[in-house]
């Protein structure tokens, strides 16, 4: 089996070839051709931690995969000055059962988020979006940047921390990534949003991070952050007058705290939901109604998505000599 680090992962896959993997592994999702169990959930209490288990199969003929990607989220992994997020994620060949493949999970969780996130700004923001508004400044608001850039012609990007180090860290990060557009620490949630043709929520933040009244006519969420119904980044207020779509119903309505919360208040439905991404990628459900339209693309985070990544990663790596070949 190949071995393969983060480095090698950043190496063999660009993020503009993430969106396009994640775009079609949920219109595969969406389609019935893939088998994703809800992810098993493992709580470690003593380090007010927790732990997650997903594996995925998809069937689709012209790309099998079947894998298992386990990350834990260790929120005092700061004071440590480690990442809070650690994954791995595995590669099984469909056909025999054999292990292809053990990748660093923790990059590769945050492109193949960032990269949902691009499908959902490609399909759902209005065309000539340029001002990006940026919520977190952690690994995952660094390929929501990239993602939205690879998609949209972004000119500016304001990033809005509570620590506004942070957020001039990130800066500097996404400026020798190379990034072109003009990156702004901003002072205040609303000063950037007077602005703001896209927003990405990245935090793990408990309340909302903005007010709905900030919003501009048009803007297009999108909200990665919050994972459990104790969370929520998005004011309920903005989400029942957006058009919401989600990676996965069963999943979104099992553990976004940004669609729960509002449905137990009861501001939304279910059927407040118009579908999922992979229905809007594949044509069966309109992104966009309007150039006026919230819109609104809430992420739980979902197995294909790894496993599409992965599995271009794997063949990428395998075409330039990357990683390591180990026998077990």
């Amino acid at each position: 089996m190949r071995i393969l680090s983060a480095h090698d992962v950043r190496q063999a896959v660009p993020m503009a070839a993430a969106v396009d993997a994640v775009a079609a592994a949920f219109a595969q999702l969406s389609a019935g051709h893939a088998t994703v169990p809800l992810r098993t959930r493992l709580d470690v209490p003593a380090a007010q931690a927790v732990s997650f288990f997903m594996p995925a199969h998809v069937a689709d003929p012209a790309a099998p995969a079947l894998g298992l990607k386990v990350v834990s989220v260790f929120p005092h992994n700061a004071s440590l000055a480690i990442p809070t997020i650690h994954a791995l994620v595995v590669l099984v060949d469909p056909t025999t059962g054999k292990a292809l493949a053990a990748l660093d999970g923790t990059y590769l969780t945050a492109l193949r988020t960032g990269a949902g996130s691009g499908a959902a700004t490609r399909h759902m923001a209005r065309p000539e979006s340029k001002v990006l508004v940026l919520f977190g400044a952690g690994a995952q608001a660094r390929t929501q940047a990239h993602a939205v850039c690879a998609v949209r012609p972004i000119e500016t990007i304001w990033i809005v921390n509570r620590t506004p180090t942070r957020a001039a860290e990130l800066a500097e990060t996404l400026r020798n990534d190379g990034l072109t557009a003009a990156l702004r620490v901003a002072a205040d949630a609303r000063s950037a949003l007077a602005e703001a043709d896209v927003v990405c929520c990245a935090t793990t933040s408990a309340t909302p991070v903005f007010d709905d009244g900030d919003l501009r006519p048009g803007t297009h969420i999108n909200g990665v952050g919050s994972f459990l119904h104790t969370m929520a980044e998005v004011p309920p207020a903005t989400v029942q007058r957006a058009r919401v779509i989600v990676d996965q119903r069963v999943a979104a309505w099992a553990e976004a705290g940004d669609l729960v919360q509002p449905h137990e208040a009861g501001l939304i439905g279910q059927e407040h939901v118009v579908g999922e991404l992979g229905e809007v990628v594949s044509g069966h459900v309109a992104g966009r109604t309007s150039p006026e339209e919230i819109t609104f693309f809430k992420s739980v985070g979902n197995a294909v998505q790894d496993l599409a990544v992965a599995s271009l990663a794997l063949q990428r790596a395998e075409a330039m000599g990357l990683g390591v070949e180990v026998a077990l």
